[in-house]
């Protein structure tokens, strides 16, 4: 049997500070956390509004169970679309600003589904450096061109763009970069793209929820609209459920229900699902005081951390990253977090490029200002 070169590749990522491990949770997701047994203060989770056990949702959820079941039982083409998953639909088009939207189980699924039936050979990609693993999965499995821009960098796409003279052109990017916490420059992206007749394809994953005017997301935070914008969010962080949904014109999702892969061949989400997510949309639209409070959360932790020989990477969103840059030194300070009861992940290679290991700090509105100074005083207690 081979196994031989699995363990020695293991050990290889063990000795670089590389391998990965799960821990099991043992309470709902909260900034109090149950790990294994012991309690912590946690600020690692993608639930930036606190939703994810919020007592509407549950509620919701049982409710969505109790009419629809528990599993879908099919593919949305084929008897597994349920009114409750064509009324989120429709609530979610409605949100984004956008004449259609169209639900998938992930995420991961949603731009693998919708990169690859845009695109394909002869067609070109342009991509973010920096993007989510899924948005580079979805371009290689495209078998379009690929073509790769340095981050943010918008005079360097529109060469690449200019260079391009055949084929469907679609530009692919977050919109707030899952490790960096940076946003796009969105307004920048899409006058480039209308100038060389691209489609623009945002993943609002990090932003929908939090950004814009009642947590419309990143496009309504840059004022931006466009027919050749297409959106991808998920629910499974602000909105504190799970799956995700593609937004944009009649004929690209008439084009996605047809030839996205990820789509037409997998069971639909569960029902209930769906039925909690409609819950946490509106949550999420009467939720102005939860983001002022995440807001002022994010300022005070930033001004805690000017004196650290640790720095915060530069973003204004939930998402503060520490820079480190050593793998095992992310990892140890991680480790000395956790022996005072706070839960911070280290980030490490591939998930992002060689030499910028870090703790990635989430923020959340169910955080108290009490728990963001204990942090910045544990942070200013390894300093010394």
């Amino acid at each position: 049997m081979p196994f031989s070169e699995l363990h020695q590749d293991l050990d290889e990522r063990a000795s670089l500070g590389l391998l990965r491990q799960r821990r099991m949770m043992l309470s709902p997701q909260s900034p109090h956390i149950n790990v294994e047994g012991k309690s912590y203060l946690s600020f690692c989770s993608n639930d930036y509004l606190g939703l994810a056990n919020h007592p509407k949702l549950i509620s919701a959820l049982q409710q969505g169970a109790a009419n629809f079941g528990v599993g879908a039982g099919a593919a949305h083409l084929v008897s597994g679309h349920t009114k409750l998953h064509h009324d989120l639909e429709i609530a979610l088009a409605e949100f984004i600003g956008k004449p259609m939207a169209l639900l998938f189980s992930t995420g991961y699924m949603a731009n693998l589904g919708a990169v690859q039936a845009l695109v394909g050979k002869g067609d070109t990609v342009f991509a973010d450096k920096l993007n989510h693993a899924s948005l580079n999965d979805a371009m290689q499995l495209s078998r379009a061109n690929m073509q790769r821009y340095r981050h943010n960098d918008v005079v360097h796409l529109a060469q690449l763009l200019e260079k391009t003279i055949s084929g469907r052109k679609l530009v692919i990017t977050d919109a707030v970069f899952s490790m960096d916490g940076d946003i796009a420059k969105l307004p920048d992206l899409l006058r480039v793209c209308e100038q060389h007749d691209a489609w623009l394809l945002v993943d609002d994953a990090h932003g929908f929820g939090v950004l814009g005017e009642g947590g419309h997301g990143s496009l309504s935070h840059c004022g931006i609209t466009s027919p050749r914008i297409v959106c991808m969010a998920t629910l499974g962080k602000a909105v504190g459920v799970s799956g995700a949904f593609v937004a944009a014109e009649k004929v690209v999702i008439d084009t996605l229900i047809n030839h996205a892969r990820s789509y037409v061949y997998t069971t639909a989400m569960p029902p209930a699902l769906a039925s909690a997510a409609l819950v946490g949309l509106e949550l999420i639209e009467q939720g102005d005081e939860m983001r002022a409070h995440l807001h002022k959360l994010i300022a005070q932790l930033r001004s805690g951390f000017h004196e650290l020989p640790w720095k915060l990477m530069p973003s204004t969103t939930a998402i503060q990253p520490v820079l480190v840059g050593d793998n095992n030194q992310a990892l140890s300070l991680s480790e000395r977090l956790r022996e005072r009861g706070i839960w911070v992940a280290a980030i490490r290679p591939p998930t992002v490029p060689q030499g910028t290991a870090r703790l990635r700090i989430t923020l959340s509105a169910a955080h108290r200002p009490s728990d963001v100074t204990r942090l910045i005083e544990a942070f200013h207690e390894l300093a010394r």
